[in-house]
């Protein structure tokens, strides 16, 4: 469910940016649009022969894995870890690869093996059902994952809009570097929303999101800081927008004034612009989520996310009789195999790779 924060500001709120600071949480508190973010970073180790962790999996719960013994989660999984084959409807999921590989399939007939800096955004709308394994290939080394997943909300008029599979590959996502006057460098990639007026343009979003609508203001980005680089967030363009960041990697920074030593979420005033200062010793790293708020009610039972509590049971209902178009694989958590090439396979077979070209 989301977790709107409420604003709690500070004395000179007048001209502070920073509305409120709160200990990072899991899954992360968010601001509608935002339904869910989880940041999931799985110090797994070297690989077996069926693409598992080479470990006893004695003492975990297997099936329902997430007490992060010895640094990583089987999640779902029982062989691989990850999701198996779940259904959703009514929004979407946004899922950004920082290290490791995600094997993708769906109701749909995609398949995709996803990571390095990838993106998938896949609009569930009147209903899909998809898995996310999470196959290890390095049979001598250590296989981290690193990765968020958002969930962004449809409105009540797009909730029932076709499923919709997209791929951005690392290399095609915008991304810009600025260098400040003491050499601090900071990179923020644009995975939705235009940064400021740069000339970097972002992808264009799945057609029905809230994203593609031209005054949501939705922007995700994340941003990588040098030890001391300071960097400026520009204001955002729409009326009404709510801005979350989310200090996740580093020792400290200061935001708008304000030092924070923890990580946190940090709740800014949208409309203003905003320093960043990584005042720590090691790289610092945020990742933000704005956009305007749908603004209507909002009912989940798990992985549905309605308006109704009569919409939840229409979509049992129908989940039951059409299982959102079926399930055409071997078993429900399917893997793609030990090649390491990022690909995707999409609905009517059109195909794309993830590997730069030369």
């Amino acid at each position: 469910m989301p977790a709107d924060l409420p604003a709690s500001p500070t004395a000179n709120s007048v001209t502070n940016p920073v509305l409120q600071v709160k200990p990072l949480g899991f899954p992360w508190a968010t601001l509608d649009p935002f339904l869910f973010c989880v940041y999931h970073d799985d110090a797994y180790p070297k690989a077996n022969a069926r693409m598992g962790p080479d470990a006893s999996l004695a003492g975990r719960n297997i099936g329902q894995d997430f007490a992060r013994k010895d640094g990583w989660n089987m999640y779902h999984g029982s062989t691989v870890p990850g999701f198996p084959a779940h259904p959703h409807r009514g929004f979407e999921t946004v899922t950004i690869v920082r290290k490791g590989l995600i094997d993708h399939s769906d109701s749909l007939g995609a398949t995709a093996r996803f990571g390095r800096g990838d993106v998938q955004w896949l609009t569930a709308g009147q209903g899909v059902v998809h898995s996310e394994m999470f196959p290890l290939l390095d049979t001598a080394n250590p296989n981290p994952l690193e990765l968020f997943q958002i969930w962004l909300n449809l409105p009540a008029a797009g909730k029932m809009a076709s499923p919709h599979f997209t791929m951005f590959w690392s290399q095609d996502i915008p991304r810009r570097v600025v260098t400040d006057d003491a050499g601090g460098t900071t990179e923020v990639a644009i995975i939705a929303g235009r940064l400021g007026d740069t000339s970097e343009a972002p992808l264009a979003p799945p057609p029905d999101s809230w994203a593609a609508q031209a005054d949501a203001d939705v922007a995700i980005w994340t941003v990588r800081m040098t030890p001391g680089a300071r960097y400026t967030l520009p204001a955002a363009t729409g009326s009404g927008t709510q801005r979350q960041l989310y200090f996740f990697k580093g020792t400290s920074v200061t935001v708008g004034g304000d030092p924070v030593t923890a990580h946190a979420a940090i709740t800014l005033r949208a409309d203003a612009s905003v320093e960043l200062i990584n005042s720590g010793s090691e790289e610092a790293e945020f990742l933000l989520l704005q956009g305007k708020p749908i603004g209507e009610p909002v009912v989940q039972y798990g992985p549905f996310v309605m308006n109704t509590q009569a919409e939840i049971a229409q979509t049992l209902a129908d989940y039951q009789r059409t299982q959102f178009g079926g399930w055409s694989f071997a078993d429900d958590a399917p893997v793609h195999g030990r090649e390491p090439a990022r690909f995707a396979r999409y609905p009517g077979g059109h195909f794309s790779s993830g590997e730069k070209q030369d």
